[in-house]
């Protein structure tokens, strides 16, 4: 099978597909890169003999008319090449390189979401960068996250649909080689010793290191801020800087100035030869704004360096906060120098921490775990996928049709206790009557759900309302409409309209979508239900995680048998009101929407 690897620069190509490439063909898989021409692309031709590269120029910004060129370039190199996969990488690539395999009818396009861009930009820039992340995704058939913290962010934003998008193995980009090119081991005795005086720095200094593109999105704003504190009560302490400047997003002027007028900071320029470097410095610092999963975070913790680094995605996957480093709040660079100087001032801790880090991506980032997962996700997604048979489809159209006939009756047999619940709610409540809620059905698609309201609405003088217990906001009306289950009859409505089912899966909050694992998220493949296989083995009794068993089980186990049986078992414990919490709503979530739990990955 062919594999079409695609960037935006080819500098991606390089990082991207270090040694993945030899695994591929190893594998069986053939393997086109393309990215923008230039030296980075010559240099990874030479390094891949064996593998077809492509120069099509692309750019990163937002240039619709250079865009629709190289757009129409890919569709002609990929209806040359017919591969089985394209696999596009970067924002840029990801969106052009995924509506060519549409156009092209490549049968697998993944896009492979590194990073968002749009997390820290602004005005009508946001709004195109949300669109073009949208588009990429829904031209794909599979997106990769390279950390959980981004795959949350890319769901909540509503860019992808979470059974969609998924993380391999643990996270990272490409992992780190711990055992080769970042072991401390295989440096020479008197590397550290030799960079130091390379760049001026003392053998005994206290060194903080920074290693990254200098541009602003990086925290190089904040960095200074903290250095310029620390400087002042670390007298032995020095900055090294590592990186390049770069026009787009550049640092303000006054931030350079500042590091270059400081003779105890070292801007040591870009050095792709960066384990020496990390053997001169003592703790690693990155300041950063938003990351997809930061590669300076694993090579400094494979150097068995500890790293303090800000609280935002990616970071928070690649750091373990008081294990392996520190994390701080974003844009604080008060609390980044407190961060810098526990590190500076307990050696002890900073060795113990180095040492943790170490641990940690040997057992979980190392490149082949990667390799090895992008080949298993590979054949999954080319394997044929059997077509629903007859008798399937013929069991959801008899589902559909029970739920049509069952509801409508259901809603002209009861019309007599809705009314009444409707004017006791408006008696006791007044207006509204009905408790309307967002919530994900199918597939995760999101819709209305309708009840009948149960608490009291917060006066515009008592905002402390918000905040008492639901036994507090219920009216004796409420208690009575939950324990019964009548608050959930104006849900027949949403049956009739194709948005429940009589049974299936409750439809939980639309908050838990970013929280679900991908097995966990097949809770969404059939229609969610007024009652289901975990209401009545429990409701509210139940932790979350039994509750999404219990879906799943009947996900895997649906008939019109298991139908009924959860309808008789519902009626039953309706008359004994079984399972139920008083003061507690079904769905774990009370008529304002608050959430008083929450499920774990």
């Amino acid at each position: 099978m062919r594999v079409v690897h695609l960037t935006t620069v080819a500098e991606s190509l390089i990082g991207f597909l270090r040694g993945q490439v030899d695994h591929l063909r190893a594998h069986d898989f053939e393997v086109t890169a393309i990215a923008s021409p230039g030296p980075h692309l010559d240099k990874f031709a030479r390094e891949h003999a064996a593998t077809e590269v492509l120069g099509i120029e692309m750019r990163r910004e937002i240039t619709p008319l250079a865009d629709l060129r190289a757009l129409a370039a890919l569709v002609a190199a990929l209806r040359r090449i017919r591969p089985t996969i394209v696999h596009a990488h970067t924002p840029k690539a990801g969106l052009l390189g995924m509506l060519a395999g549409w156009l092209t009818r490549t049968p697998v396009r993944i896009y492979h979401m590194r990073g968002l861009p749009l997390e820290t930009a602004t005005g009508w820039r946001r709004h195109v960068l949300r669109a073009t992340e949208r588009t990429s995704c829904a031209a794909a058939s599979q997106v990769l996250c390279v950390s959980r913290s981004l795959r949350e962010i890319a769901i909540a934003e509503g860019l992808c649909a979470p059974g969609k998008i998924e993380v391999l193995a643990h996270g990272s980009g490409q992992g780190v080689d711990a055992r080769g090119t970042y072991d401390p081991a295989r440096l020479p005795a008197d590397a550290r010793a030799t960079t130091r005086g390379k760049h001026g720095i003392p053998a005994d200094a206290v060194v903080i290191g920074f290693v990254g593109r200098l541009v602003r999105d990086k925290g190089l704003v904040e960095l200074v801020g903290a250095w310029q504190a620390l400087r002042v009560t670390h007298p032995d302490v020095h900055l090294m800087v590592v990186g390049v400047l770069e026009a787009r997003d550049a640092v303000p002027a006054d931030v350079l100035q500042a590091f270059q007028d400081d003779p105890r900071v070292h801007v040591t320029g870009f050095d792709w030869n960066t384990p020496p470097l990390y053997a001169a410095m003592d703790v690693v610092v990155l300041p950063t704004y938003r990351e997809g999963f930061p590669n300076v975070p694993l090579e400094a913790a494979a150097m068995q360096k500890p790293i303090v680094a800000t609280r935002v995605s990616g970071c928070v996957d690649a750091v373990v906060d008081g294990e392996t480093g520190l994390l701080v709040d974003v844009r604080d660079a008060a609390a980044r120098a407190a961060g810098l100087a526990r590190y500076l001032d307990d050696p002890a801790l900073r060795e113990a921490h180095g040492r943790a880090a170490r641990a940690r991506v040997l057992t979980s980032f190392r490149p082949e775990l990667l390799w090895e997962a992008t080949v298993a996700k590979y054949r999954a997604l080319v394997a044929p996928r059997p077509r629903p048979s007859l008798l399937t489809r013929a069991q959801g159209a008899t589902k559909r049709a029970f739920d049509l006939a069952v509801s409508a009756t259901a809603l002209a047999a009861l019309a007599p206790v809705i009314a009444g619940a409707a004017l006791a709610v408006r008696a006791s409540m007044g207006s509204p009557v009905l408790f309307s809620h967002v919530r994900p059905g199918k597939d995760g698609k999101l819709f209305t759900l309708f009840k009948f309201r149960t608490m009291r609405a917060p006066r515009a003088d008592d905002k402390e309302i918000w905040f008492r217990s639901d036994e507090d906001r219920l009216t004796r009306v409420g208690r009575f409409l939950r324990s019964s289950s009548i608050d959930e009859l104006p849900g027949l409505l949403n049956v009739l309209r194709g948005d429940m089912s009589l049974v299936g899966p409750r439809p939980l909050l639309k908050e838990y979508l970013a929280r679900y694992t991908p097995e966990q998220h097949r809770r969404h493949a059939v229609r969610p239900g007024i009652t289901g296989w975990a209401q009545v083995h429990g409701r509210q009794t139940i932790k979350f995680s039994k509750r999404i068993e219990y879906d799943l089980y009947y996900v895997d186990h649906w008939s019109l048998w298991l139908d009924l049986k959860i309808l008789a078992m519902t009626v039953r414990d309706v008359f004994v009101a079984k399972g139920v919490i008083p003061g507690q709503n079904v769905d774990d979530v009370d008529d304002l929407g608050l959430v008083p739990d929450r499920p774990a990955h």
